[in-house]
């Protein structure tokens, strides 16, 4: 299958914290993606820090779950990220939680 994004994100937020998973990959053949995985807070300065570390990582593809209101502060934070360039999506933690095998935050973000 070929990979048609080079970099994206996965945010799984909480009242608290936010959980993300960063793709990258190297677009060359044979080459699995990379991920890497970090926790942030929800306070403003944590939020515009997790804006700056998507910016470093030119990620323009974010999915954000979250259950109840907890993902509307973090979506005007990103929606600022590289103007119009960056795709957010709000995922619906109810579809996600039929995927069998989900039981973490981390395999949440992922």
């Amino acid at each position: 299958m070929e990979n048609v994004l080079t970099c994206c994100c996965g945010l799984d937020i909480h009242k608290e914290s936010i959980v993300t998973c960063l793709l990258e990959d190297s677009l060359e053949e044979g080459h699995k993606p990379t991920s890497e995985i970090k926790e942030f807070g929800t306070q403003l300065a944590d939020l515009q820090a997790l804006r700056a570390w998507l910016e470093v990582h030119h990620c323009h593809y974010v999915a954000m779950e979250s259950t109840g209101i907890y993902w509307q502060p973090v979506y005007p934070i990103l929606e600022e990220a590289f103007a119009d360039e960056t795709h957010l999506l709000v995922v619906n933690a109810r579809h996600l939680k039929k995927v069998p095998g989900r039981k973490t935050d981390m395999r949440d973000a992922e």
